[in-house]
């Protein structure tokens, strides 16, 4: 599928004398935090309109970011500015539309919880891509003990992923990403093509932010979390399969209710480990990052070090709790 971007980028500096400051002005004061982190003057001034022609999409991807001295202020239409996957699909009948993302975020971020605190519900969205595309890693899908299951609204004990199995199809394209009944497009996990759109695939690059005002990086890290001149590497989380499944995990998918295909059917195909989020378990020091799949270190943007989550090409794919205040 090819695409043609016709891209216009409008770079503004906002920075006004008070007394010239209108009604509909932006100002870029000084952010006085309190905390142990800043993060004013990073990626403050975008306004971008990029005609996305992609077949699946055939309008514009509008965003800013910009910033009132308190707070990181997104606009956004959620439209992607690259490639995606064809929508409707066999796996996901809806189409892509236009959204309304309007978003604060504090720029003074601080930590509240070192364990994180869960995300859940359709209420709170846990970050946004810079192209105002949301991340939402987890699902609705849902089976009871017996296998009975849906990929939308369901019932019972185990959480269906989205990714890293070939028990249910949720219609996600090369972006990790499909489409809600809404007609938002959103991230389950590596946004490949905004990666490429932003240039730099193969070391650290800032993709959006989380909604308690921390950094998304994708992918890559200082081998040397507090070492700039360290190498890069693909960072990893410190989730794993558990050994064995949890007592009363459906192994067989008895009934798929609903969902794409619409009606109830019988497959009676076995659920692989992995198909839900129960299947995995955090081991403390595994991999590179922690419960909530980010971890400190100095990056590009912040030479002196900041907390920043991480998305990775493995479960959890893209953090599920947030450690700061939302």
């Amino acid at each position: 599928m090819s695409m043609i971007l016709n891209r216009s980028i409008i770079t503004i500096f906002l920075v006004f004398i008070l007394s010239c400051k209108s009604s509909d002005e932006v100002i870029e004061e000084e952010a006085n935090c309190t905390g142990d982190y800043s993060t004013k003057n990073v990626l403050t001034n975008i306004n971008e309109e990029i005609f996305n022609n992609d077949e699946s999409v055939n309008t514009y991807s509008r965003y800013t970011w910009s910033s009132n001295g308190e707070s990181r202020i997104l606009r956004g239409n959620g439209i992607p500015n690259h490639e995606v996957g064809t929508f409707p699909n066999s796996g996901n009948p809806n189409r892509i539309s236009e959204q309304s993302v309007n978003k604060n975020f504090t720029l003074c971020p601080s930590i509240i919880s070192e364990n994180g605190l869960e995300v859940v519900g359709p209420a709170m969205v846990i970050a946004y891509a810079l192209n105002s595309v949301k991340f939402d890693p987890a699902t609705a899908g849902r089976c009871n003990d017996a296998g009975a299951c849906s990929l939308a609204q369901g019932q019972g004990n185990w959480n269906i992923e989205a990714l890293g199995h070939d028990t249910f199809d949720f219609g996600d394209d090369m972006n990790h990403a499909h489409v809600q009944p809404n007609g938002a497009y959103h991230y389950h996990g590596m946004p490949e093509l905004l990666v490429d759109f932003l240039g730099d695939n193969q070391g650290m690059t800032i993709v959006g932010w989380a909604s308690d005002g921390f950094p998304v990086y994708a992918r890559y890290g200082y081998s040397d979390a507090n070492n700039s001149n360290s190498s890069i590497k693909s960072l990893t989380p410190s989730y794993r399969l558990k050994s064995e499944p949890d007592a009363n995990r459906p192994t067989t998918l008895t009934a798929l209710i609903g969902g794409p295909g619409q009606g109830t059917t019988n497959p009676n195909t076995p659920i692989q480990m992995g198909a839900f989020t129960q299947d995995y378990e955090y081991v403390e020091g595994l991999g590179d990052l922690d419960q909530c799949n980010g971890r400190f270190g100095v990056t590009p943007e912040f030479p002196n070090g900041i907390y920043y989550y991480v998305v990775t090409d493995d479960f959890p794919f893209f953090t599920r709790c947030l450690k700061g205040d939302t």
